[in-house]
């Protein structure tokens, strides 16, 4: 009778054991939740931070002409009156490469 009763204690174990690692809800499902919840809070981290500058900018905008003028400069090409503007042309790297190459091998 004793071992009857150890068998079906057994037999309940390793289907609980079987639906644990196994089943719905079961340790994996755990494991792959918890990561997906990790990176919901990163990517929400992320982005916070991203509408906090965002914030700023628009507060620095509403409140600041230094601001407006500090854009208009660096995307509209702003000159006030009496200033002069200067552009300075940097060669490509691509095509200043080859040139220094061939300027080396004359000089053998």
């Amino acid at each position: 009778m004793l071992r009857w009763v150890a068998l079906i204690l057994i037999l309940v174990l390793i289907a609980l054991q079987v639906k644990l690692w196994n089943g719905h809800g079961g340790v994996h499902e755990v494991e792959t939740l918890r990561a997906a919840v990790k990176k919901q809070g990163d990517d929400n981290d992320r982005l916070t931070q991203r509408n906090q500058a965002l914030g700023a900018d628009v507060s620095d905008l509403k409140h600041g002409d230094q601001a407006v003028e500090a854009r208009a400069r660096a995307e509209l090409g702003l000159i006030k009156p009496g200033e002069t503007f200067y552009q300075v042309v940097e060669k490509p790297a691509a095509a200043a490469a080859p040139a220094a190459a061939s300027s080396s091998n004359g000089a053998r």
